[in-house]
């Protein structure tokens, strides 16, 4: 049944309608979420939404963020000193070049590196990974292109590296740019 325009629902439809309505109950999904239902009466909104508990099994809905992108990444350092860094003012401390390296010879050579830094209380070093070569690859399995500059990321923040290091983000253009991280490391304890 289709309304024509300027037309509104007659008294025994709106009787009707109140009947079917009053006699539904609400909803529910989960008892650990309940659902708020408003009526009309009643202009008072909930002031915060509960976020359900993950559950096994489900599909989580929302964005997700790419491990390689270090600059979406929280910062947890001062904001002068991040600025600072940003801009490529601060004095570098320490230097690591990964250039004609292999994943195999690059990751042992920065453990030890970086943790050789943070004993000699060395606060801001540069890890140079380089771009990586833009190659034409057309088999079936896509290969990534700049295989140190994926990894590197992530190797400083998994353990034994993740406790020393305070924040990764890519260098200043005048450091390397996209070829560059600066390690900002934490204080010796």
């Amino acid at each position: 049944m289709t309304r024509r325009p300027g037309k509104t629902l007659s008294r025994e439809d709106r009787d009707l309608w109140a009947k079917v309505a009053h006699s539904t109950n609400p909803m529910v999904l989960s008892q650990k979420a309940p659902v708020h239902v408003l009526n009309k009466s009643s202009k008072k909104r909930p002031s915060r939404f509960r976020v359900r508990d993950f559950q096994i099994g489900e599909r989580a809905t929302g964005s997700t963020k790419h491990p390689e992108r270090t600059s979406s990444a929280p910062v947890r350092m001062d904001h002068g000193t991040y600025r600072r860094m940003q801009c490529g003012k601060m004095k570098l401390e320490g230097r690591l070049d990964f250039h004609g390296m292999t994943l195999a010879e690059a990751h042992p050579r920065l453990i030890r590196f970086i943790q050789t830094a943070h004993a000699a209380q060395k606060r801001l070093v540069l890890v140079i990974t380089g771009k990586g070569k833009a190659r034409y690859d057309s088999g079936p399995i896509p290969v990534r292109c700049g295989v140190l500059r994926y990894h590197v990321p992530h190797w400083l923040k998994a353990p034994p590296l993740g406790a020393i290091v305070q924040h990764v983000c890519p260098a200043h253009a005048q450091h390397g740019g996209d070829g560059a991280y600066y390690v900002y490391l934490r204080r010796n304890r």
